[in-house]
């Protein structure tokens, strides 16, 4: 089955997206069908792959409209396939007007989860890449994903604004989807030159390392990473030996054997 991951935060600039891409194709390197759903009306995703989204082309927006509408929905007809071997559902700015649909629609939380059940299976992960807001469009995100990764900016205020979306998060399960959980808390934008990147760290596992997990690699600022999303590439295929690349393959490496040990049965004595 497929593992869905929301990569939230409401706090923007904390590099969600640059997480789902690169994430992405890091897992996707490792032999796993990966899908990037862009659940942001920006479409900073959709944009950082290189797509120009015409108005004949189906997106995400399309296919909650349609659920919404109780239309048949047939989500591959607005599958991008990347050439960095991922698999896309875009976004455009016809997303913003959808927070208005969904508050009278039936069913309104868990449209997105009606629109990726009849292929979410198809891959290893689904990585949903939310806007900075808790919005009705996040909570679809958060109600149709099984786990949350929390990208986390170096700063000082990082710990005090984590506090609302956890509490989201913690509210969408209880009332809404039972099986979501957070993955854990990624640190990005990392000047390893300064202190503050540790002390960031420091704050976060007193405040919420008792329940919940901080990944033990950290993605490092670059100014590649910049470059790369403006030509429509991952950080692989710009510059496949930085050390932002090995980050988040050792970030993919993590997921996997953390979900893998998870996993494992276990047997009383």
């Amino acid at each position: 089955m497929g593992k869905v991951i929301a990569i939230a935060n409401q706090k923007g600039g904390v590099g969600k997206t640059t997480t789902t891409f690169n994430l992405g194709v890091a897992l996707s390197k490792m032999g796993n069908k990966v899908l990037l759903v862009d659940m942001d009306p920006q479409g900073d995703l959709t944009t950082c792959m290189g797509y120009d989204i015409q108005e004949n082309i189906s997106t995400i927006a399309t296919l909650m409209a349609r659920a919404i509408n109780d239309n048949s929905i047939n989500a591959n007809e607005a599958i991008l396939h990347h050439k960095e071997n991922v698999d896309l559902i875009p976004s455009c700015l016809d997303l913003t007007a959808m927070d208005l649909s969904l508050i009278s629609a039936m069913n309104r939380e868990s449209t997105l989860s009606n629109c990726l059940k009849d292929i979410k299976d198809n891959y290893d992960y689904v990585l949903i890449d939310c806007q900075p807001s808790l919005s009705l469009i996040t909570i679809n995100a958060l109600a149709a994903a099984d786990k949350v990764i929390i990208p986390v900016q170096t700063q000082y205020l990082a710990a005090r604004n984590m506090t609302q979306l956890l509490s989201t998060i913690n509210k969408v399960k209880n009332h809404i989807n039972r099986n979501l959980a957070v993955e854990g808390i990624l640190l990005t934008l990392v000047d390893q030159r300064t202190n503050l990147s540790k002390e960031t760290r420091n704050v976060l596992q007193e405040s919420y390392g008792s329940i919940v997990k901080i990944f033990k690699t950290q993605i490092p600022i670059a100014v590649k990473v910049a470059e790369s999303t403006s030509s429509g590439k991952s950080i692989y295929s710009y510059d496949k030996n930085s050390k932002v690349a090995d980050a988040y393959s050792q970030v993919a490496k993590e997921l996997i054997k953390y979900e893998k040990t998870r996993n494992e049965p276990t047997f009383d004595r």
